[in-house]
Order: C-alpha cells, then sequence, then structure tokens
C-alpha cells in the first residue's frame, strides 16, 4: 500500500483549513500543517479535523514546508512515506482530486506531478491579473532556458519522497515551487502536469494579494530562474 502524506503549510487560515483537511481523500496517511506563526485559531481548527500539527515562526512558505520534511525525516526509515504532496491552506485548491495529482506516480512511475490551473477551470477572479503574468513569464523563461514543457507554478504538486530529498530544497519564501520546478529540471526526472480546479481563496492572500507580495514573488522566481540559467 501506498504511504502518501501532505504537507500544507498555513498561517492564519482559521476559516479554510479544517475544508481543505476534510476533503482530502482517505488513502492519505497523515496530514501535516504547519503553522507558520498564525495568530488566530488555524491550529486548533486543524488539530481538530484530525491533522498533525507543526509550528514554525520564522515567516515564509519554504520554512513551512522544509519544517514539514524536516518531521517526516525524522520517521524511521520502513515508515517513511512514497509520495508527498504539497497543498495551500486557503481552499483555493480542490483536495478531492488529490487522486488525480498522484495517479501519474503510482500508475506510470512518474517521478513529480504539478496541477495545473488552466484558465477554463478557474473560477473567475481566483487568480490576480499579476499571478497570471507571473506564471506566464516564468514558465516561458523555463521553457526558453531549459526547454520545460511546465505551463504554471502551482502550488498543489505531489513528488516521490525520495526524489524531493535528492532535490536538497533551500528556499525559505517565495522561490519554493519555481526552486522544486527547477530542481527537477536539472536533475532530469520525469513529469507531468494535470489540470486542476481552481477556485477564490477564503481570506485574504497574503502574497498575491498585495503589491509588495507580489513584487517580492516574482522578484525571487526570477531570480532562481536567472541562477540555475548561468550555472
Amino acid at each position: 500500500m501506498t504511504n502518501i502524506k501532505v504537507i500544507i503549510p498555513a498561517y492564519n487560515e482559521e476559516e479554510s483549513i479544517a475544508n481543505v483537511i476534510n476533503d482530502i481523500p482517505k488513502i492519505v496517511n497523515e496530514v501535516i500543517v504547519i503553522s507558520n506563526n498564525s495568530t488566530d485559531d488555524t491550529e486548533k481548527n486543524a488539530e481538530n479535523a484530525g491533522a498533525t500539527v507543526l509550528k514554525e515562526n520564522r515567516k515564509g512558505y519554504g520554512y513551512a514546508c522544509l519544517k514539514g520534511m524536516e518531521y517526516i525525516s525524522e520517521f524511521d526509515y520502513t515508515q517513511r512515506p512514497d509520495i508527498i504532496v504539497f497543498l495551500d491552506g486557503d481552499y483555493s485548491d480542490y483536495p478531492e482530486q488529490l487522486t488525480e495529482i498522484i495517479n501519474p506516480i503510482i500508475k506510470n512511475g512518474v517521478d513529480f506531478v504539478i496541477g495545473t490551473r488552466i484558465k477554463r477551470l478557474r473560477e473567475e477572479g481566483s487568480m490576480m491579473p499579476q499571478q497570471i503574468f507571473g506564471n506566464w513569464l516564468a514558465t516561458f523563461l523555463m521553457k526558453l532556458f531549459f526547454g520545460a514543457k511546465f505551463t504554471d507554478l502551482g502550488p498543489f504538486r505531489a513528488i516521490k519522497y525520495q526524489k524531493l530529498m535528492d532535490l536538497k530544497m533551500e528556499d525559505k519564501t517565495y522561490g519554493w515551487t519555481v526552486e522544486m520546478q527547477l530542481k527537477v529540471l536539472k536533475q532530469k526526472l520525469s513529469y507531468v502536469e494535470v489540470p486542476v480546479k481552481y477556485r477564490n481563496r477564503i481570506g485574504v492572500s497574503k502574497v498575491s494579494g498585495t503589491v509588495k507580495g507580489s513584487i517580492l514573488a516574482g522578484i525571487k522566481i526570477l531570480s532562481w530562474i536567472f541562477k540555475y540559467s548561468f550555472k
């Protein structure tokens, strides 16, 4: 039986986190919510919904994801997962599509799968114009420099556990998703995209919902791409 663990970074997602956890298919062995310095009831609501809750007080998406990976690495070798799924805590993704995300790994042995938020499956207003442009620019540059076939930097993604460890992820903030995709390309891992639905998040975005967040995310994403382009 495939051992699957889900990592959910969450910062002040008290209104949405239980919905996310409850919609995750029961084939998942453990849901790990990392409270990224939350000041509301995110932690309590996640625990009540059955998740393992960790705390990471250093703010940053990457910090939260790394905390989850550190927790998993402490498991006995026989209890470590086969697949890690990353999912946001704002309920913009459809957690029930997790089975579609992991299917290429289980059935075809693919290393990495990304949920692609294609236009026809997106709820109107669910992605800000700066997000759409940023995704286009980042994936265009990855295609230009690396011949990549990525069309999105979507946060809903799955990867074989050992392949994830081999990537030696390091970004602490906004560059986490693009770093993973760049390292997948560099290490020549197999990957596919799976179209996923996307809706308006519950609450206000901490990144794309602010001018400052959008600019900082854009700078970090582009810096990772150019860093790898000239290696």
